[in-house]
């Protein structure tokens, strides 16, 4: 028997009231509010405190406060990662975003879902699933990853877009939903 967190970690139904759980949501606000207050400190030291809740904090990478996330161990930052202002991911389960990736204002990148059947639904259970972000992506202001989402290297998400699915290495997508554009690299 599985416990509620393992569940959680499988991306399989789970009870998010569960005492574990809960006490992991406690241990990460608490490092939140730590972290939200580190706006004028040197992004070294910023780096630690990522270093020190993050799953994964590469060389250079940074995070601008405010942040906010649901845990902080299912996050995994490549080299060089930016995230800028009010970014939220929603780490039920990993998130992976490769180096140099760049990622706007106002991100969300979420992994928590619910089930669809109403009955179920009712029951307060939730699921999850992992989203990846490739290295060298770009992701514009306000735009919003939902679960499951795999972003291929060098892909461009254009501000305020809802990416619903994935997104092929390379590709530009923008809107609501997110759909391929045709784009040229080579403009100036």
């Amino acid at each position: 028997m599985q416990t509620e967190k393992e569940n959680m970690l499988a991306g399989q139904l789970y009870d998010a009231s569960d005492p574990e759980i809960q006490a992991d949501q406690a241990a990460c606000h608490e490092w939140l509010a730590r972290y939200n207050a580190t706006l004028a400190m040197p992004a070294t030291q910023r780096h630690a405190l990522l270093s020190e809740r993050l799953g994964g904090a590469g060389k250079g990478a940074v995070i601008r406060p405010p942040f906010h996330c649901d845990y902080g161990y299912n996050i995994h930052l490549g080299d060089g990662v930016f995230l800028n202002f009010n970014c939220v991911i929603l780490d039920v389960v990993e998130v992976t975003i490769g180096a140099r990736t760049q990622i706007g204002a106002g991100v969300q990148i979420l992994t928590a879902d619910h089930p669809r059947d109403p009955r179920e639904r009712a029951s307060g259970l939730e699921f999850s699933r992992p989203v990846r972000i490739g290295s060298n992506v770009w992701i514009g202001s306000g735009a919003l990853i939902l679960p499951g989402v795999d972003i291929g290297d060098d892909a461009l998400v254009g501000a305020g877009s809802v990416v619903t699915r994935n997104v092929a290495a390379g590709a530009t997508v923008a809107g609501n939903p997110a759909r391929s554009i045709p784009t040229s690299r080579s403009e100036s």
